[in-house]
């Protein structure tokens, strides 16, 4: 199997409401993403893809429109956190994104995995899709999702 990677980054604010440390409290990450790619290579002759799974700045490309450009300096809030919620509101202009879990970096990972896939599915008839994307919330911790 052949795969491709492209590594974004992107920056956010979120809480983890009853953590019992640290995490509870307002704070944002430097979050890296990796999205792995699975298709067979373009063979189409005189195209500008050929011999690639897909071009690095169109894998990029979505995944700033669908998701990273979405996220990045957004506070990622879980819809039951009506406090915070509430707070955020009050904020005129804040770039606040609810998210229907937790905003742990597994159910973070698990959400853009479900918002990137149909972005990928099979664009060019050749079976491309997401096969893994992982998630760093620090340099040394993260979550991997893979289909």
């Amino acid at each position: 199997m052949l795969t491709i990677t492209r590594k974004l980054e992107f920056d956010a604010g979120h809480r983890i409401p009853d953590h019992k440390s640290q995490c509870r409290n307002l704070h944002g990450h430097r979050y890296t993403l990796e999205i792995t790619l699975v298709g067979e290579v373009i063979k189409e002759e005189g195209s500008s893809d050929q011999g690639m799974i897909m071009d690095f700045s169109d894998v990029k490309a979505l995944a700033k429109q669908h998701l990273v450009d979405v996220w990045d300096h957004a506070f990622l809030v879980y819809a039951k956190d009506e406090k915070v919620r509430d707070f955020l509101e009050a904020l005129e202009g804040h770039k606040t994104v609810i998210i229907d879990s937790i905003p742990t970096v597994e159910n973070l990972a698990q959400t853009a995995f479900n918002i990137l896939k149909p972005a990928y599915q099979d664009r060019y008839g050749t079976g491309l899709r997401l096969h893994k994307l992982v998630l760093h919330e620090t340099p040394n911790c993260w979550a991997e999702i893979t289909e």
